[in-house]
């Protein structure tokens, strides 16, 4: 029997025709998008640090290949695995990120990485995902058991993963991290007092960041006052775009990379547009807009609390990830390391962006046809089991 049959029951059949093929497919169509871009981009950073040419194309490919497997695993799976999963690997974070600040390597000034049998894992980037499907579900626990204090236990996971951030030091994540609680806070349907005060304390701890993290000073004046410091890679950067044009120079004959640290990583984006165009640079925005709206027109069809938190949460960090990239990419907003989902170099981010939309379609997907002959869906699963772990 085809899995390309309706009529397969078994449970690669069941996944073919619920999963939402279309954003897969889009998922996909970056990654091979960012497999191009790091062979073309990667040759000079790995020349620069006396490296084979495809050195970091070669550990781009080890992590890509569990993450397919990580995204299509997960998005067979049912809501309360999820959950558990979740579970397992906020904990496990949780170690590592403690593990980084005890033992972990220091690289540019930032304490953030553990170095396991020659790669550098980034346990930070793990830890998103997880408190993202963990506050989901406590705080759609709350929703059904008004008993559960599952706010204020929220609450203090994300004291506790902020605390971690800003101790390796790492604003960026702790923006993004802050930015998806808030959409889920939104979602939640708190009070809109209770979001604008979490706004404002935001905004606090942004001004106690600028007064304490010299880098974050640096960045956020360099920003607003382009003579005030050294702005080398945003120069860079606006120059490659000015390079491409409207349908670039060509795949791999881009020379501002060769001046751009980091262009395999924190400037793909940069990269993307000095050798595929104006053109290309709009498609990859339009694909990422695509995902976004897609997710969301599936999440407003969920009859599911923790269906619309956890899936909103993980589509916010998708969109509000790739926003930074591009926004720092085009010096619209101060420069901050973060990658690109699923374009730029990172394992760490690479694999831990795979985890995060593998949930997003498990967690959309259609529930199972009544028949053939009727031709229907039957009613949407409804996941009740909120209140499981």
């Amino acid at each position: 029997m085809s899995l390309f049959d309706r009529t397969n029951q078994s449970a690669l059949g069941a996944w073919w025709w619920t999963v939402d093929k279309t954003m897969l497919s889009l998922f996909l169509i970056l990654m091979i998008c960012g497999i191009a871009l790091v062979t073309t981009a990667s040759p000079p950073v790995a020349a620069h640090l006396g490296l084979g040419d495809y050195h970091f194309l070669f550990r781009h490919l080890v992590f890509l290949v569990p993450t397919v497997g990580f995204m299509i695993g997960l998005s067979m799976l049912e809501a309360q695995n999820i959950r558990r999963l979740a579970t397992l690997l906020y904990i496990a974070s949780v170690c590592m990120m403690i593990a980084v600040l005890l033992t972990g390597m220091e690289i540019k000034g930032a304490q953030r990485w553990l170095h396991i049998f020659g790669f550098s894992i980034q346990p930070s980037e793990f830890i998103k995902p997880a408190f993202i499907v963990m506050a989901a579900w406590l705080m759609g626990l709350q929703k059904t058991k008004s008993q559960f204090p599952g706010n204020a236990v929220t609450a203090g996971l994300y004291l506790v993963t902020i605390t971690l951030l800003l101790l390796q030091p790492d604003l960026g994540m702790t923006l993004v991290v802050t930015s998806v609680w808030a959409v889920q806070i939104f979602l939640a349907g708190f009070p809109f007092r209770l979001l604008i005060g979490f706004i404002l304390l935001a905004l606090v701890g942004l001004a106690l960041a600028y007064s304490n993290f010299d880098h974050v000073q640096s960045r956020i004046d360099r920003f607003l006052n382009p003579e005030a410091g050294d702005n080398y890679q945003v120069e860079r950067s606006i120059e490659a775009f000015q390079s491409g044009g409207i349908f670039g120079t060509g795949p791999g004959q881009g020379e501002v990379k060769l001046r751009l640290p980091d262009s395999h990583a924190d400037f793909i984006f940069s990269v993307a547009a000095e050798e595929m165009g104006l053109l290309f640079v709009i498609i990859l925005v339009g694909i990422f807009l695509a995902i976004l709206l897609r997710g969301f027109n599936r999440l407003m069809q969920s009859p599911d609390i923790f269906t619309v938190l956890a899936v909103g949460g993980l589509l916010s960090m998708f969109g509000v990830q790739a926003l930074i990239h591009m926004g720092s990419s085009l010096n619209l907003l101060p420069t901050k390391g973060m990658t690109l989902p699923f374009l730029s170099y990172g394992g760490s981010s690479l694999m831990a962006t795979g985890m995060a939309m593998g949930a997003v379609l498990a967690l959309t997907r259609r529930g199972a046809r009544s028949s053939i002959a009727r031709g229907g869906l039957m009613g949407r699963k409804r996941y009740s089991e909120a209140d499981e772990p």
